[in-house]
């Protein structure tokens, strides 16, 4: 699979790579206290300035999530060890509650689909992420286990190309 791919445009967003003005966007999500809540916690944010690099986000199955030419939040989609891939996301707060997650998502998961037929992806998250349970249900995705992990209870998800996420009207 070749990358990174065109840009990927939905209803609102466009799903791209990443480019040096997304910098400031990646620190602030990355030292945001409300971002890090459930991913074991915000950095302070000089040490985040500091590890970040100019071009940030540079790498295989990373989107940025772009509205109206800014960069609100980023997608990801890893390879692990399993042979499986996990997608993830991290949101900036200023765009949460309004169905940007949900839409970046299911166009990433759809790209995933055409671009790596009949592969399954995995979705983990704490139990007491409720808004990250309400998406992996949107998604499509289905309980496979929970399990203790960082001293809270843990789901993991799987999603299968030919399960239909929600349409985009429920966004």
């Amino acid at each position: 699979m070749s990358w990174p791919p065109a840009p990927i445009e939905t209803e609102r967003l466009v799903l791209r790579e990443s480019e040096a003005r997304d910098r400031p966007a990646y620190v602030e999500l990355f030292a945001s206290p409300e971002v890090g809540t459930y991913i074991g916690g915000s950095r302070p944010r000089a040490e985040v300035e500091a590890a970040v690099p100019e071009l940030p986000g540079r790498r295989f199955g990373s989107f940025v999530v772009d509205l109206d030419g800014a960069m609100i939040g980023m997608v990801t989609l890893d390879p692990r060890a399993d042979g499986e891939t996990e997608i993830g996301y991290l949101f900036l707060p200023s765009a949460w509650g309004h169905g940007y997650a949900a839409e970046a998502c299911a166009a990433a998961l759809a790209w995933f689909a055409s671009a790596r037929p009949g592969e399954p992806v995995a979705l983990r998250t704490q139990t007491a992420n409720v808004a990250s349970m309400r998406l992996a249900a949107k998604l499509g995705f289905t309980e496979v286990k929970r399990y203790e992990d960082y001293g809270a209870e843990q789901w993991l998800g799987r999603w299968s190309p030919g399960q239909r996420a929600a349409s985009s009207a429920s966004w």
